[in-house]
């Protein structure tokens, strides 16, 4: 999901991922993205045991807000507050709701994305069951703050993501959570020339 997300949203990029498992009840992000206008292609698919699988070629777009369907939100639980920076870039508003679970995981996500995002430059509204996103039509967010994540790993990488574009670094208090899911991301992004 990061850097799918990160080559969508940074100008010029271009990712291939290969072996992505594509189940219907998890990859409802890639569904999002596509309907957001992502410029987001599966090649090679197959299935492997039993489930569908392709590479994802992801180049950068500029996406359009969106409000999806509430009951696609568990198809994508997760990768929510990576979907709330990609609409923060993308042109006009985003709504997300149905998402009440995400207040009672290790931390309320909806908030701690809300005061990350409002901190780096972007336009956000809370609202009880989830977010709302004005986004920037591709502009870089402000950028120049330090977020807390709560220690959630997925709210470090999506601030990550964010601080791609941004116009002043973005920093993170606590990378060391993000071992948890995906201990190589930090040097798998500087290789596709993150920084």
């Amino acid at each position: 999901a990061f850097p799918v997300v990160a080559a969508l949203l940074v100008p010029g990029s271009e990712v291939t991922i290969e072996n992505v498992g594509l189940n219907p009840t998890r990859a409802g992000l890639f569904g999002l993205l596509r309907a957001m206008g992502a410029n987001l292609r599966y090649i090679n698919e197959r299935t492997v045991g039993g489930e569908p699988v392709a590479d994802i070629i992801a180049r950068a777009s500029l996406l359009e807000g969106i409000e999806p369907d509430p009951a696609d939100a568990p198809s994508m639980i997760d990768e929510f507050p990576v979907a709330f920076v990609a609409a923060a870039l993308a042109k006009g508003r985003s709504v997300f709701r149905g998402l009440e679970e995400l207040r009672v995981k290790e931390s309320d996500r909806i908030t701690t994305m809300a005061d990350g995002l409002r901190a780096i430059g972007a336009r956000v509204e809370e609202i009880e069951d989830g977010l709302i996103v004005d986004g920037t039509g591709g502009e870089p967010l402000e950028g120049g703050a330090t977020i807390g994540t709560k220690l959630v790993h997925r709210i470090a990488m999506s601030f990550a993501v964010a601080g791609l574009i941004s116009y002043r670094p973005v920093t993170i208090d606590d990378m060391s959570p993000v071992a948890t899911s995906f201990p190589t991301f930090e040097s798998l992004m500087a290789t596709l020339g993150a920084r």
